[in-house]
Formats: C-alpha cells, structure tokens, sequence
C-alpha cells in the first residue's frame, strides 16, 4: 500500500448539501433555566408572579406588576460536568466559565386620570443569554465490536469509484465528502478497480476491541432580546406582551480516535487513525410572546402566558481533517494525510422551533411570602427544518416528527420574607423530548438563594443545580455507538438591582 498525502491549497467553498442533524435543532429548541438570582433561584417558576425582569421571558404581563423603574444586571458562573460511560471505562471532564447573562429595565407610567380603569402602562428590554453553550466533553475505551469505519462505508455505498479518484474534496456534497474521506485516507478499499464500482470495504481489521477516544469542545451562546409592553386594568388583570429577538453563535470541535491491535499482516491495515470536526453555526431569530395575569383575590393569582416557534435563520461553516496510520509486517507504517483546508459554507436555511404554552398559580402570604407553581407544555415533534420542500430537510423532518414528543414542565418556587432579608427555594422538573427517553432523558433540579433589601438597590444571590442522562452516538449513521452521559450543571449568580 502506497503512503498518500492530500493537501489543498487553502480555501472554501459554497456548497447547497445540507448536513444538518436532529442534534442541531435540538440544540435551539431547547432552553436552559436562566436569568435573574432571583429568578434561578425559585425555579423560573414566575408566570403568575412577574415583578422580576426575567420574569417577562415566562409571562410577558409581568412588567406590569412592578411598582418603580427598575435595572438590573446578572453575573453567573457555570459549572458543567459531565461523567461519560463507555463500554464500562468512565471519564470525568468539567467546564467553568463566567457571563454576564442578563441584563434589563422596566419603566412604568402611572395614568393620572383616576377616573380611568387603566391604572399604568409599562415598557419593558431585557437580554438573556438563554443557553450558555460552553462545554467540554470526553469519552474513552474499547469498544468489542465496531469500528468507526462503518461511518466511511455508509457514505461510500452507492458512489462510483471515479467520483472519489478524480474530484476535489470541495466539489462534492456533504456525503460525498465522507466517502472521499475514507477513500483517501485507505480506510476503505474499492471492491472492484472499474471506475464504475460502487461497493466498497474495510481495511481496518475486524476482531473488534478498538480503543476510542471521542473530545468534544463547544462554547457561544444563544441570546434573546426581549421588548415588552404591559398594561394593567384595575390592578386585577395584566395584560402584555413581548416581541423577541434571538442571535447565536456557536462552534464546536470535535476530535475521534480510534486504535485497535490486531495482529499484523503482510497487507497494510489501519491500525489507528484520528478524525477532527470543526463546526460554526450563527444567525438570528425571531419570536413573540403574550401573556395575562390575573388577581383573583389578595392571595390568589393567576396566570397564562403562550410563547410562539421560535424562527430562525442559520448559516453553517464546517471543515474536516483526518489522519490515518497503516502497519504491515517487517514494513515502514504509512501516514495517510487528507487535509483539504477548505471551508465549507452552506446555503443558509432555517429553523422552526415548537411553541409553548404555559399556565400558572401562585399564593402570597401578605409580606411575609409566597408560594408559586408554574405548568408548561411544549411539543418537540413539531420542530422543522426549512425549506420543508428540501428532500434532505423532508427526511429529517419526518424523522424528527416520529422520535420527538411532547414534554411537560414543571417549576416550583417560594420565599420568605424576614424583613428585608428573602430566602429562596425551587424545583424544576422537565420531560424528555424524546420518546424512547434515552437519547436525552429527563432533567431534574434544585435551586436556592437570597436576597437583601437596601432600599433602592437589591442584592440577590442564588445557587441551582440540574441533572440530565443522555445517550447519542458518536456519529450520525454507520457507526452510531456512543457513551452513555451524566451531565451535572451547577450555577451561581449574583444581581444588582436599582429602583430609579
């Protein structure tokens, strides 16, 4: 077997193929549990309470409540850690980083008529970071049965040996471009010298027991800016609503390895190889919310609140390198390099996010405290890839459609009041949007804090913590073993408010 290196010169390409994956949607689709110490630290559970500035992300109509103009800012360290399981070998890695997540104001306008039953009118922008994307993760040990090669075979089935001979990387599609990257790398062999072959086979041994090393690193974030307006008739009933503007910037690199030590032969075999993804996603978004509060009596509030998909526009920039070693008997090993150093730049398209609805009580105890429950539903299988007319889109929507459900949420918070001190304590639960409830499993967490009163500034302080099992191959077809996750999130925050 002849040594073969490939380089392009530098460079990029813009290419209609789309590789987007169920992950991806998912990604947007789902949003964490910031904001707000105060907010965190009750769960998010503020859809009949408003008067808190990320409140106004659960229930547009919580601007109203607030009695004075009000800024705040929030500071947030996140602590994610996640413990990987691969085949019995477990692997810890953790990921620190600080933001400042939110950051809003509210500015209420009495209505001097008195006369009127309008009693104010409120305006509202607040910025949360919705999903802080930084993350690291890695997953080790030897798998009995299969190897990464399937991955390259699965794109290669079907593609005429000409086409991974004779073209250039950057002039394929997005399958294609794995074929060809197994074929250049000697991962895969043709079965047949004619140029018209489309079958093709491994030349990694088969035994199984291959070592695997899988590093995934990701960071950006997903910010929602948020314009509200809010009104109140005879400090009963809030109405508002909000209009949203979304923005994300995310990139992930990703680096599989893989070894097996099966016994030499006189033909060269691959004995490990290294495969390296880069991702970088960005783009806007659009959504709305409306919402309503009511104040059934001094206790007792009610409230109803729907937030709409969540459109957005994305663009993707993707590029790949990989590395195979092959060995053989008393011979030199090979390094078989297929770098392109190009760039790919997919057509933009967009994504379609489902809608929510949520319905919430709450309970005040006079001054002294209150106890909230807020109830949220959200149907996943509606998430959508567009244009729908795509045939790839047509596919992974239907796929998305059949594996995807509809979730239920459940957030619990309360305080107490002594003086001008508050304790604070939450409890979130959320279903998995998934049916098979492994792929990714249900999340649990717990939150705390408190706050001080200083008349007008205020200063809260809140602790939270989630838990979530996942389970999601390595790749996305052909070889789709992957580690069994527990990811573990824990969070501080720290807001300043002024009352102006």
């Amino acid at each position: 077997m002849k040594k073969y290196l490939f380089l392009l010169i530098t460079g990029f390409t813009f290419s209609v193929a789309q590789s987007q994956e169920i992950t991806d949607a998912m990604r947007y689709a789902q949003d964490n549990l910031n904001g707000t110490a105060r907010f965190r630290a009750m769960g998010g559970a503020f859809g009949a309470l408003g008067g808190d500035l990320s409140s106004l992300n659960i229930n547009p109509a919580g601007s109203a409540v607030f009695l004075n103009n009000q800024i705040g800012v929030t500071l947030s360290s996140y602590n994610t850690k996640n413990n990987s399981n691969y085949f019995g070998t477990e692997t810890t890695e953790k990921e620190n980083s600080f933001d400042l997540n939110q950051a809003g104001g509210v500015f209420v306008f009495n209505n001097r008529n008195s006369n009127s039953n309008w009693k104010k009118f409120s305006l509202g922008v607040n910025y949360d970071n919705i999903n802080n994307f930084n993350n690291s993760l890695f997953s080790a040990g030897t798998n009995p049965n299969n190897s990464v090669d399937g991955y390259f075979l699965s794109y290669a089935d079907g593609v005429r040996l000409d086409v991974l001979e004779d073209s250039s990387y950057e002039n394929l599609n997005h399958g294609a471009q794995q074929a060809f990257l197994g074929y250049q790398g000697y991962i895969i062999n043709p079965v047949s010298t004619d140029s018209n072959n489309t079958q093709y086979t491994s030349n990694v041994p088969v035994g199984g027991n291959y070592y695997h090393e899988n590093v995934i690193s990701t960071n950006g974030y997903n910010g929602k800016l948020s314009f509200n307006a809010a009104t109140s008739y005879k400090d009963k009933l809030y109405i508002g609503v909000n209009l949203n503007s979304h923005f994300t910037d995310y990139r992930q690199s990703s680096s599989f390895y893989e070894e097996n030590s099966a016994p030499l032969t006189s033909d060269y075999t691959v004995t490990n190889l290294s495969f390296n993804n880069e991702l970088y996603t960005y783009g806007t978004g659009f959504s709305f919310q409306v919402g309503a509060i009511a104040k059934v009596t001094n206790e007792v509030r009610l409230g109803m609140a729907y937030e709409s998909s969540t459109w957005y526009h994305l663009s993707d920039e993707f590029s790949q390198r990989l590395v195979a070693v092959s060995s053989a008997t008393n011979l030199p090993d090979t390094n078989d390099v297929v770098n392109p150093k190009v760039t790919n730049y997919y057509e933009p398209y967009k994504l379609q996010t489902p809608s929510k609805l949520t319905g919430s009580f709450a309970y005040v105890f006079g001054k002294s405290g209150l106890i909230s429950i807020d109830y949220a539903m959200k149907d996943y299988s509606n998430t959508k890839f567009k244009p729908e007319n795509d045939p790839y889109f047509s596919d992974t929507n239907s796929y998305m459609n059949s594996v995807l459900d509809k979730t239920n949420e459940v957030r619990v918070g309360a305080e107490y009041k002594i003086e001008k001190l508050s304790l604070r304590a939450g409890y979130r639960y959320e279903q998995s949007p998934y049916k098979n409830k492994t792929t990714v499993g249900d999340l649990t967490g717990y939150s705390g804090g408190l706050g001080y009163n200083f008349g007008s500034t205020k200063v809260d302080l809140s602790y939270s913590s989630s838990e979530r099992n996942s389970q999601q191959g390595f790749f996305n077809q052909g070889f789709t073993d992957g580690a069994k996750i527990n990811a573990i999130n824990n969070n501080v925050s720290l807001t300043l408010l002024f009352e102006l």
